[in-house]
């Protein structure tokens, strides 16, 4: 069942799409208060948000805003208001689609289906570009995974490595490396590069001697191979 948290404050409007979507699988959740919707969303996991723009407390652009600040639900705006700076607004603040009122219930039933639709392909895509590749970069914990194993580098290895997954499939000069990878001083030589790619490669090749993973491009520098 598809559910739905919707913020919209015709009780009487809400009650009608509730009992109708219900009809077609669609469990619809309505919440007057848009504070008390945004709070549902931090505790329960919808699949997308029907929200109203004239809302008591909140203008629903403000928030519009506030739910695509921590939440990456797809949202359809419902409204009266349909000119074009709100429309503007909406979009430019993370909604995915606007549904001017009064509208067709059916057409709505057929916007939610093709969003879902939409963000569940996308998501199957990403799932399987990440599952193609043999080194995961966690910038935010600051480790890199090679096929879900935790690689123990060091602080120079990690950053060397964090950027060749950045370039995976370019050339890599060595000039290119001392420029960006912030734990090598600029002033090293290009001997220091070919040693931490030497220890790099002994962390994350089954044969470092014949290395499948960070290629040797001669006169040039390096490629990762990152599948």
């Amino acid at each position: 069942m598809i559910e739905i948290l919707m913020i919209e404050d015709d009780l009487e409007l809400a009650e009608i799409l509730v009992d109708y979507l219900d009809q077609y699988n669609i469990k619809v959740t309505n919440y007057e208060s848009p504070e008390l919707g945004i709070s549902a969303l931090r505790v329960k996991k919808y699949d997308l948000v029907i929200l109203d723009l004239s809302l008591p407390e909140i203008d629903g652009i403000e928030v519009c805003k506030m739910i695509r600040a921590h939440n990456d639900i797809p949202i359809i705006i419902s409204s009266a208001r349909s000119n074009i700076g709100d429309k503007i607004a909406c979009f430019s603040y993370g909604a995915d689609d606007f549904l001017p009122k009064p509208y067709d219930t059916q057409e709505l039933i057929f916007r939610i289906k093709s969003i879902l639709r939409r963000c569940n392909l996308n998501i199957t895509k990403k799932e399987e570009v990440q599952k193609r590749q043999v080194f995961i970069h966690d910038e935010s914990r600051m480790e890199i995974r090679k096929e879900d194993e935790l690689l123990n580098l060091t602080n120079a290895e990690y950053h060397i490595l964090a950027y060749m997954i950045k370039r995976a499939g370019f050339v890599v000069s060595r000039e290119e490396l001392l420029s960006n990878v912030e734990s090598i001083k600029y002033e090293s030589s290009y001997k220091s590069i070919d040693v931490l790619i030497g220890r790099v490669r002994n962390k994350i090749e089954e044969n470092s001697k014949k290395p499948k993973y960070i290629l040797s491009i001669r006169g040039v520098g390096y490629k990762l191979v990152n599948e």
